[in-house]
């Protein structure tokens, strides 16, 4: 127990040395070239604690529970050796986390209040909540199909930087043809998939998975799924403009 307790004092100063350049700069910024008190800084400073610890619990939490839990079930369908059940938690595994994502939540939201402004759909209730859906559902699906190529990529050892070429490539192109309204969206939304839910369970996955075939290390064939999560959602996001606008 004592040791538990000292893993997370560690995080916690951890914690507060990665948060200590944004407070520096806002606070130079603030009382240097604005030369204005902080307003509600009681509320800022409890805020700021709130953060610190609640970010100290998070990376404890991702180091106690969802690595371990990404890597086991990786060296176990490797053990197993079913390759379709691979594939099929692979891609439940990209879809079921990007589409629980609050980055992404939030960004379909307001690209659906923008829509609506913009008289792209009616200014509905209804509309927007099927618009932020259907934008949602169109990322997770993306980022389900990067995560399962980016398992065949390992399973095949296939080199990662033509898959990348390529996917840029296609982006390119469909930037040409995409409507203006949804290339945005599009280029947002491969930011957005890979944030504090899916990158932890996807990492461990391929690391896990690349550790446990022989022939593959796991340096050069564990990473690369969360590029190919980034890379697919501008893609099916600019083809979902294309159908709705």
């Amino acid at each position: 127990m004592a040791q538990l307790f000292n893993n997370i004092f560690k995080t916690l100063m951890d914690s507060v040395r990665d948060l200590l350049p944004i407070i520096i700069v806002i606070g130079f910024f603030q009382l240097v070239i604005l030369q204005q008190p902080i307003p509600n800084l009681n509320s800022i400073l409890v805020g700021t604690l709130l953060v610190v610890i609640g970010l100290a619990l998070f990376i404890k939490g991702l180091q106690m529970a969802l690595f371990p839990i990404g890597e086991n079930i990786a060296y176990a369908f490797a053990k197993k050796g079913s390759v379709v059940w691979l594939l099929i938690f692979a891609f439940a595994l990209g879809f079921g986390t990007t589409i629980a994502e609050p980055a992404l939540i939030a960004v379909s939201g307001e690209a659906a209040k923008v829509a609506a402004s913009a008289a792209l759909i009616a200014d509905t209730s209804a509309d927007r909540d099927s618009y932020a859906f259907g934008l949602r559902i169109t990322v997770a699906f993306s980022v389900g199909i990067a995560i399962l190529i980016g398992v065949i990529r390992i399973l095949k050892g296939w080199p990662l930087q033509y898959l990348i070429i390529g996917g840029y490539a296609a982006v390119v192109v469909m930037t040409v043809f995409a409507p203006k309204e949804i290339i945005g969206i599009a280029y947002d939304s491969g930011g957005v998939t890979t944030s504090t839910v899916t990158v932890p369970l996807v990492t461990a996955l391929g690391v896990g998975l690349a550790s446990s075939i022989r022939g593959r290390n796991p340096m050069v064939d564990g990473f690369g799924l969360i590029a190919l999560a980034s890379l697919t959602p501008m893609i099916f996001v600019m083809g979902y403009g294309m159908v709705i606008h």
